[in-house]
């Protein structure tokens, strides 16, 4: 099954990067530079046939919003297979690529002081967030908090060098490393919320200076970081985040509700057309049933992250294993992610062309 939503880009270029990753560099011909407009923090879904087996899988952006190529940074997961497939790809090869999505975003225009908080991988939205800013509001600050493992982990770190050096009085950077000494104290250990608080609380960051945070990184550093900023009187509507790293191993789900239809009849409106499916929801999820029903349904990370299967309960109910992208007034709105729900009714229609 090959989506109608995914176009075959070629690979630009390879950049090695330490941690073993690597930033694939992508050129988009002409024809297709509006479909692969972003904003900066959107990521890219990737498919390719592994053993006989469609995968997908999410990365995001890293590149500048004014650069003439999109960039993503990966980096190797044990025993992922998207990930080891993709840092075996070189210069010339192509790969299906799905135009940008996510919502993880910094929209450019005005004056911004923004805190980034970055641990690992979750650097990639963070850098291209970095970049844009910088090159398009000239009266725009950033302050990036990064965490690694030990300095040979940190990724990109010849592109944060070099943002330093063009915007010098407009870019701070503080690494953080867990698992080596820094030559200030301070700057070692785990990024975490406890951190983060001896850095506002000792002035080496000031948070009444930011008019917005945005963090990414694993599900426990975002939570205790969120909670320090919310501490700090930063307004939860400022404080944006974005999980990665489980889009190899999505968590295991929830048991799911005995009041799930088995045998519940979903319509699905898609691009304008409706099709009827019947689904098991003891065994299946709205997603699941669909492609085993042959429909290709608009989905990145099956996780209950991305929100890439967003679509809206017109009628009937439906429960979600798990959620990690929708938010409270989505939900209250009927919206749910179809890689997540079960019907909760005989009758279910979900419409993925609803805003």
């Amino acid at each position: 099954m090959t989506s109608t939503r995914f176009h075959n880009l070629t690979i630009q270029a390879v950049r090695p990067q330490s941690g073993d990753a690597t930033a694939l560099r992508f050129a988009i011909p002409e024809d297709l530079k509006q479909t692969f407009s972003f904003i900066p923090g959107q990521y890219l879904t990737l498919m390719a046939t592994i053993d006989g087996e469609e995968i997908r899988r999410s990365y995001s952006i890293c590149s500048a919003h004014l650069d003439n190529f999109l960039e993503v940074g990966i980096r190797r997961v044990e025993g992922g297979r998207f990930s080891n497939h993709a840092l075996s790809l070189k210069a010339g090869d192509t790969i299906p690529v799905m135009p940008p999505e996510g919502r993880f975003t910094a929209p450019l225009g005005g004056k911004h002081n923004y805190l980034l908080l970055a641990a690992g991988s979750g650097i990639t939205p963070c850098l291209s967030i970095a970049k844009s800013v910088l090159e398009s509001e000239e009266d725009s600050e950033i302050t990036l908090v990064y965490g690694n493992r030990t300095a040979g982990s940190v990724m990109f770190l010849d592109d944060i060098s070099d943002l330093k050096d063009r915007y010098t009085k407009r870019f701070s950077v503080i690494h953080m490393l867990s698992r080596e000494q820094t030559e200030v104290p301070l700057f070692s250990g785990r990024l975490d919320g406890d951190h983060l608080h001896r850095l506002f609380e000792r002035g080496v960051v000031d948070p009444e200076l930011f008019d917005a945070a945005y963090i990414c990184g694993p599900q426990p550093m975002i939570e205790s970081v969120k909670d320090t900023l919310s501490h700090w009187e930063l307004s939860p509507q400022n404080i944006k985040f974005e999980l990665f790293g489980t889009f190899d191993t999505p968590p295991p789900a929830k048991a799911r509700s005995e009041d799930a239809i088995d045998g519940a009849i979903v319509e699905i409106i898609l691009d304008g057309s409706q099709k009827t499916i019947q689904m098991d929801a003891s065994k299946q999820t709205v997603l699941a049933a669909a492609q085993q029903a042959g429909l290709d349904l608009p989905f990145s990370c099956a996780g209950g992250m991305c929100c890439t299967c967003r679509c809206k309960i017109v009628e009937g109910k439906a429960e979600m294993d798990l959620n990690y992208s929708l938010q409270d007034w989505e939900i209250e709105a009927g919206f749910t992610l179809a890689c997540q729900s079960r019907p909760l009714t005989d009758n279910l229609v979900l419409d993925f062309d609803a805003s």
